[in-house]
């Protein structure tokens, strides 16, 4: 990425600002990983990285990798306590001599927007996912992301709902895909040793084929239609393949509905949930396949870009965002393909695409790997999306050249 080196040299047009970051906390989830890699990239650009919000677990790797964690009631939706965080947002965005301010979730970036139309600091939001407007009063709640001074939406996917359901932001946003750590998600970076104590964790001996769906237990994650999917595969004698839901339990009856549709279909000896892994990369490296068979449409697909950051074959619902990151027919050539693009609800497409992948010849297998991991690599990286968020700081604070 010759084009955005400049940002990480000693003349960076970024050098000495001060950017701060405001998102309710920083524990876990998407947003808060990539404010730490914004953060991160700030101070290797030589700029200042302030995060306000009310802390987190998170809060000391944000401190070791040079930002500045400043304490803030940034989760509150109390009317009046976020009246109040307005003037004391704007008093320390003064203090602190902040150059831009991004904000990352609703609630904070209403306190933000008001505090900055006191300032008159550049502000910039980011849609991290689509979210639900099914009332008026829950579209103007949501509207103060579409507010910014730039409007960065992390899929072409959720750029189009923001101009469909805000169409005054045309022309002020800018699409930045989230970014994976090329570093972590890389076969070469885990070793043997990490699969090795996974698959045993998870009760599959090397014999066994592993279809993974890592993914919290939440209705639209499509862990319903993989359990179909699986009955279909096992009674076309599918024997030599366990199925893997790996993710965190919510607090609903969805669990335990996924066990009784498990012990329905006569799978409990197939298909095993096995609660939250943390060791993501190890767990894709340990699969044959991986799945995302989501039921309703993604903002993004962060499963899917780190399974082929890690040549895995995937097959992923062809919804939302998914499209964007999986190159597949119909959108490309077989001979193009990284994974599978496989119709909603569709039990028996899904099980027809893992059939396909697990199918595949050792050659073609390592070629749909290596051209999986190019498409991360040239596509989705943390590199290329810090760089290009950069790159928007930099057009909200150089003047426009007059005419």
């Amino acid at each position: 990425m010759p084009q955005f080196q400049r940002f990480f040299q000693a003349d960076s047009p970024i050098a000495g600002k001060t950017v701060l970051q405001i998102i309710p906390a920083l524990d876990s989830g998407g947003a808060e990983r990539t404010t730490l890699e914004i953060a991160d990239a700030l101070v290797r650009a030589g700029a200042r990285a302030l995060v306000a919000t009310e802390g987190g677990r998170l809060v000391g790797e944000l401190q070791a990798l040079g930002g500045e964690f400043h304490a803030f009631p940034a989760a509150t939706k109390n009317p009046l306590a976020m009246t109040g965080n307005v003037r004391r947002l704007a008093a320390f965005i003064e203090r602190q001599g902040v150059d831009i301010v991004h904000a990352r979730s609703r609630a904070p970036a209403w306190v933000a927007l008001g505090a900055v139309r006191r300032t008159g600091t550049p502000f910039v939001t980011t849609y991290h996912g689509v979210y639900s407007d099914r009332s008026a009063i829950k579209t103007r709640y949501n509207s103060v992301m579409a507010m910014g001074d730039r409007v960065i939406a992390n899929s072409a996917y959720t750029a189009g709902h923001i101009l469909e359901r805000y169409p005054a932001a045309q022309g002020r946003i800018v699409t930045i895909h989230r970014g994976v750590d090329l570093g972590l998600f890389a076969p070469e970076a885990v070793e043997p040793e990490r699969v090795r104590a996974l698959r045993e964790k998870w009760g599959a001996p090397p014999d066994q084929r592993i279809v993974l769906l890592p993914a919290r237990l939440a209705r639209r994650k499509g862990h319903r239609v993989l359990i179909d999917a699986a009955r279909i595969l096992r009674d076309r004698g599918r024997e030599d393949t366990v199925f893997v839901l790996a993710g965190d339990e919510q607090r609903d009856a969805y669990p335990r509905e996924l066990d009784r549709a498990i012990q329905q279909a006569g799978l409990d000896s197939v298909v095993r949930r096995v609660g939250h892994c943390d060791d993501m990369p190890a767990a894709l490296l340990s699969a044959a396949c991986v799945v995302a068979p989501s039921t309703e449409p993604e903002a993004f697909g962060r499963i899917a870009v780190e399974a082929q950051a890690m040549g895995s074959a995937v097959v992923v619902s062809d919804l939302g965002a998914s499209a964007e990151t999986v190159v597949a027919p119909p959108n490309a050539a077989p001979a193009q393909r990284t994974g599978w693009l496989v119709p909603a609800h569709d039990a028996g497409a899904l099980a027809a695409a893992i059939a396909e992948a697990l199918d595949l010849r050792s050659a073609a297998r390592d070629s749909l790997s290596l051209r999986a991991r190019a498409n991360v690599r040239d596509r989705f990286s943390v590199e290329r999306m810090c760089a290009a968020t950069l790159s928007v700081y930099e057009s909200l604070l150089t003047p426009v050249a007059a005419s």
